[in-house]
């Protein structure tokens, strides 16, 4: 990967955490920051997921089915962080 490709990766991975946090329905929560991470982390495991699963990632145009792989991904993780960090703040084990 180059470093266009990393840079470009980071900013969609920006949108796509933010799309993922809009996704979930409620309060989430973890501050903006970790849901940016979560969301770079997660366009590029949705990637790597939509090159395993076939969907073409190298295009002329948007990539809306490899988009909307990382959005769900993303929403995964921005609910799995944010049930982490309730359970932090909250004391609750199980």
């Amino acid at each position: 990967m180059t470093i266009t490709g990393i840079i470009s990766a980071i900013l969609i991975g920006i949108v796509v955490g933010i799309l993922g946090r809009l996704a979930l329905p409620g309060k989430q929560p973890i501050g903006m920051l970790l849901t940016i991470a979560v969301g770079i982390v997660s366009a590029f495991i949705g990637t790597a997921i939509a090159r395993a699963v076939g969907i073409p990632t190298t295009t002329s145009g948007v990539d809306w089915l490899e988009l909307l792989v990382q959005v769900v991904v993303a929403a995964a993780g921005v609910g799995l962080v944010a049930a982490i960090m309730a359970r932090r703040h909250t004391g609750v084990k199980r």
